[in-house]
């Protein structure tokens, strides 16, 4: 995906924990049908938001230390960090102004 860069278990501290910036990591995987629907969405809110929100993406399959760390059992889920805490947690696929709704408070 051209707008969303990849996280793994090996950079999330420094890109997530320690953004200045909100950062929103999608929790996916390769065979999920709503992850890749998700995709195209998350694309645009990055684009929208550039300069104050950074999207992340962070496979679950490859990552499974961060993963189990914040306990992410379904997939997609999306949760903001905002100064190194996680503030909001989304899982499964929400329309584009349902995930705005929820970020709006935080960008």
């Amino acid at each position: 995906m051209a707008g969303l860069e990849e996280v793994t278990d090996a950079t999330f501290e420094s890109e997530v924990l320690e953004a200045e910036l909100p950062v929103l990591v999608d929790f996916w995987a390769e065979w999920c049908g709503p992850c890749r629907m998700l995709a195209p969405v998350l694309e645009k809110i990055a684009t929208e938001h550039e300069g104050k929100l950074r999207i992340l993406r962070l496979d679950v399959q490859a990552n499974p230390k961060i993963t189990d760390q914040f306990g992410v059992t379904s997939i997609p889920t999306l949760i903001l960090f905002v100064q190194g805490e996680p503030e909001e947690r989304l899982v499964g696929y929400m329309s584009e102004n349902k995930i705005k709704q929820r970020l709006d408070p935080y960008v």
